[in-house]
């Protein structure tokens, strides 16, 4: 299998390459050069349970890394998750709840950083050189990702995240993680200021190549691979096409359960989920792609304008065509606004949807009280959005993105007091204020390059 970068002017790449390059040199996102059919496999993968399962499709996307050692790498990842299912499915009677918050940090991003931490590992330990990672984030990621590769040999890790723009937790799991291979920078500016620096920096060569930088964020093919396990997962166990409701920011989630219908896995439609950062839903409410301001809300890794993944999509969408690629993002890079044409619903059976905060809040309230369900404000967009679109007879697999306990505030806000034993976790309870460390930058490429290149290994 070889990886193209979604512009056309990147040379081909193996998954080893793809995954330790990140953003392709073009400026490009990295596409695996076919989507493998495996109709002819689903009754057997129905026997499989998730990390037997996890290891099949990676084969078929990794041919440059030994199967045994993969397996490996795969079925280690998920000895730290607390759940012998990894994403256990609970059935509320008129939706399911996908949770994916069963990992060292109660976020989704587990599933794939665990995974992708020890693919570095791997890689580097063969080639003996180091990596200096640089992500992004506005919430799960940075933990996620340090989680990922904290104490691990030939890496370290550089994550910024808008200064004041997560979740005091969000920021605890970062900045408290004592190795020395983990540097927190807190940015004065937006997530999507944090985002635009990331692929700037990435965009200088010279310095990419000579400071050896790689990318966790979902930029990285890997993050999607390891994502798409969990929506087949579901597939498989249900009697018709799942549809599935993702809360969305960046995209890179939901891409992972449109690459799975493309692989002929039997999904039925999907409902992308945002807050009042709707530029998402808009896109697809109307196939327009217009810049917005960001605000911030009681779901903050959904704060975001400009969707890195979408280019995925669009290269999907466009007939896998970079050209058309490479003239929508330079439209948009240009103008704060591109059209896919028509000025209508771009179809793709995904229905785009805004949730609000005072709608947030009552579905957090309501699913308490309906279902004794306590849910996270991200999750409980994704409901609210997939009650709004009800109506085909098909129960809704919402996505759980994060556990309550990440967002204390807001879950006790919404519920009151009868939710606090669902906002401790032991996890959290763990962590120590006293050995947080962080650096604060201004919202500058310079400043941001200059620390990388005063702290990289």
């Amino acid at each position: 299998m070889r990886y193209l970068s979604t512009r056309g002017g990147t040379a081909p790449m193996s998954f080893s390459q793809a995954v330790l390059t990140g953003l392709a040199p073009d400026g490009g996102l990295l596409v695996p050069e076919r989507f493998p059919t495996v109709t002819h496999r689903l009754s057997e993968w129905r026997k499989l349970d998730y990390v037997a399962l996890a290891q099949e499709i990676f084969r078929l996307y990794v041919d440059d890394i030994a199967p045994d050692d993969l397996d490996t790498i795969v079925t280690d990842a998920f000895t730290t998750f607390d759940h012998p299912d990894i994403a256990p499915l609970v059935d509320l009677g008129d939706f399911k709840v996908l949770e994916l918050f069963h990992g060292p940090t109660l976020s989704f991003k587990d599933v794939a950083l665990q995974i992708l931490g020890r693919i570095f590992e791997h890689l580097l330990a063969q080639s003996g050189e180091h990596l200096n990672i640089v992500g992004a984030t506005s919430g799960d990621t940075g933990s996620a990702a340090i989680y990922g590769v904290r104490g691990r040999a030939n890496l370290s890790i550089f994550v910024l995240y808008p200064n004041g723009g997560t979740s005091a937790l969000q920021e605890l799991q970062m900045t408290a993680v004592p190795d020395a291979n983990v540097h927190c920078l807190a940015i004065d500016g937006s997530f999507d200021d944090c985002q635009s620096m990331l692929k700037s920096t990435f965009a200088d060569l010279d310095f990419k190549t000579r400071y050896r930088l790689g990318a966790v964020n979902s930029i990285n093919w890997a993050r999607v691979l390891a994502q798409m396990t969990y929506y087949t997962h579901v597939c498989l166990r249900s009697e018709q096409p799942a549809v599935f409701a993702v809360p969305t920011g960046n995209f890179g989630n939901i891409f992972a359960a449109i690459a799975v219908r493309e692989m002929g896995v039997p999904v039925g439609r999907f409902v992308l989920a945002t807050n009042e950062n709707d530029i998402l839903a808009r896109f697809f409410q109307t196939g327009v792609y217009r810049l917005g301001q960001v605000q911030q809300t009681i779901s903050p890794s959904m704060d975001i304008q400009v969707a890195s993944n979408l280019e995925r999509f669009l290269w999907l969408r466009f007939g896998r065509d970079p050209e058309r690629v490479k003239a929508f993002m330079a439209e948009f890079a240009q103008s704060g606004e591109a059209s896919i044409g028509d000025g209508k619903p771009t179809g793709e059976a995904i229905e785009g949807v805004a949730v609000d905060m005072g709608d947030t809040k009552a579905t957090m309230r309501l699913i308490k009280e309906r279902y004794d369900y306590v849910a996270d404000p991200h999750t409980a967009v994704g409901i609210e959005a997939a009650r709004l679109t009800a109506g085909n007879g098909t129960t809704p697999v919402c996505i759980a993105t994060a556990h309550p306990a990440k967002f204390p505030e807001a879950v006790l806000d919404a519920i009151g007091p009868e939710a606090t034993d669902a906002v401790r976790h032991p996890a959290l309870d763990r962590l120590d204020p006293e050995t947080a460390r962080r650096t604060v930058l201004p919202a500058d490429r310079e400043a941001v390059m200059a620390y990388v290149r005063d702290h990289a290994a």
